[in-house]
């Protein structure tokens, strides 16, 4: 008997230790992740730094890093005791407004940053007239953050309560109420979610197709200084490649990571049916668009897509069986235009 209690207690601490191993290591590759990000995003170019979307890029790493330094650890100590949250009532609603504020305000960033793009690409007017730069967009991530806060502050203040969910390790909004405030609380949430990624898409889209036709057009005659042709001939076509390579990678992890939870949210407040297995998932799934972040704005930086191009470009020409060419610097590679319209920075994203 003794013999049963004593190995029921040696395997207790083992199942623990593998339950949060998923935790631990998203907590960590996500804090890492971000640190990397920030310190990369610190030894940039001066003339990088001033751009509106380089403040966009830091505000999503330092709001992804907060994000994960504050949830993560509540979640994994959920483990070591799973009635952390269960009876601690102020926790739980910390730990829904953590989970509610940093999804939504990760999407608000990432729309502003692909609301940007298209504006400096699109609307170059708009784009110089407004003054658009990095005042501005700590401008924006101010605004950003506030109204944020008081979305997500709107469950704590009695429209909508928060709950312990089944699985004991994290706390969301009751997305099976019953009664009017929480059920519009909920479709409220779901709903703004849903419009922030399918605008993120829709601008996205709409800056590749803008590309593709600048592309396309080949303009022959020269270009005169503050002309709209200018913005045409100094969007080389390696920029072109690498926006369009960040944009639409950043479409597919927006839709694949936040997608998730936004259905999970619809579906358990128009039929109720509970499944908690598909709704600690969908959060893990959307916890995880904080680790792929700085990967996609911060390593799909201008040098290291050269460096893949041209030995794209190298292993395209033997495969084909030409001789591969050396990449030639131009004096053309970088386009100071003094001009009304065209600014450095609308070029240089990162």
């Amino acid at each position: 008997m003794n013999d049963t209690r004593n190995s029921s207690t040696r395997t207790l601490p083992d199942k623990t230790a593998e339950a949060m191993a998923v935790p631990a290591l998203m907590f960590a590759v996500g804090v890492i992740g971000n640190i990397i990000a920030i310190a990369a995003l610190s030894g940039s170019k001066q003339e990088r730094k001033s751009s509106a979307f380089f403040a966009l890029v830091c505000g999503l790493a330092v709001t992804d890093l907060l994000g994960t330094c504050l949830a993560s650890p509540i979640t994994i100590a959920t483990y070591l005791n799973e009635n952390v949250l269960y009876d601690n009532t102020n926790l739980c609603e910390f730990h829904s407004f953590l989970l509610l504020f940093f999804g939504v305000a990760g999407l608000s960033i990432i729309c502003a940053m692909s609301a940007e793009r298209y504006l400096a690409i699109c609307c170059p007017y708009t784009y110089q007239r407004w003054g658009i730069d990095q005042h501005f967009a700590r401008k924006c991530l101010f605004c950003i953050y506030l109204s944020n806060i008081a979305f997500c502050c709107l469950p704590v203040m009695g429209m909508a309560g928060s709950i312990c969910q089944p699985s004991k390790t994290w706390c969301f909004i009751n997305w099976r109420a019953d009664k009017t405030l929480p059920a519009t609380f909920s479709f409220l949430y779901a709903s703004v979610s849903f419009l922030l990624i399918l605008m993120t898409i829709l601008l996205n889209f709409a800056v590749c197709g803008t590309l593709l036709i600048m592309r396309r057009r080949k303009i022959q005659s020269p270009v005169t200084r503050g002309s709209t042709r200018a913005r045409w001939k100094a969007l080389s076509s390696g920029v072109e490649a690498q926006m369009m390579t960040v944009l639409m990678v950043t479409s597919v992890v927006v839709l694949g990571c936040s997608a998730p939870l936004v259905v999970r949210v619809f579906s358990n407040q128009i039929t109720w049916a509970e499944n908690s297995h598909a709704d600690l998932m969908a959060i893990r799934i959307a916890s995880v668009n904080a680790i792929l972040d700085p990967w996609i704005y911060i390593l799909l930086r201008r040098t290291l897509f050269r460096k893949i191009q041209r030995f794209s470009k190298v292993f395209y020409s033997s495969r084909k069986g030409k001789a591969p060419m050396l990449p030639v610097k131009s004096s053309q590679r970088t386009f100071h235009y003094q001009g009304d319209i065209t600014n450095t920075h609308v070029f240089t994203p990162l």
